[in-house]
């Protein structure tokens, strides 16, 4: 993102409620977006499906959930990977801004071919 970014567009840097179970914090990193597991109902899970058996015995917890996204119009990032720790699988991914909700998007393949979900921005506390 260039210097004349607008607060849209930093609108997405805060944690987000999965519905799930998970509080997902969205950070920039370089000039990508990822976003890491920073809450969890179950705090001392390990992610035990992770396809790398050294990762198994980590706690999810601080595990990158989002990666590698690209801005590409102004509240939609696209081109990255969601990691499932249900299943231990990641798929490719696409977000969508839209006020106080993430709409996103894995997919195997095509974008057709998937399934969104929608999370809610984390009121901060002052």
């Amino acid at each position: 993102m260039d210097t004349n970014t607008t607060k849209e567009q930093n609108d997405i840097f805060a944690r987000w409620d999965t519905g799930r179970g998970g509080v997902i914090e969205i950070y920039k990193n370089g000039d990508e977006l990822n976003g890491k597991l920073v809450g969890s109902e179950e705090p001392e899970r390990k992610d035990t499906k992770n396809p790398d058996k050294d990762k198994r015995q980590n706690k999810l917890i601080g595990t990158d959930i989002l990666k590698g996204f690209k801005q590409m119009k102004t509240n939609e990032w696209e081109n990255g990977k969601i990691y499932n720790p249900e299943e231990g699988k990641e798929y490719s991914a696409s977000i969508t801004l839209k006020s106080d909700t993430l709409l996103v998007r894995g997919f195997v393949g095509f974008s057709l071919l998937g399934k969104t979900v929608e999370w809610k921005r984390l009121k901060e506390v002052a």
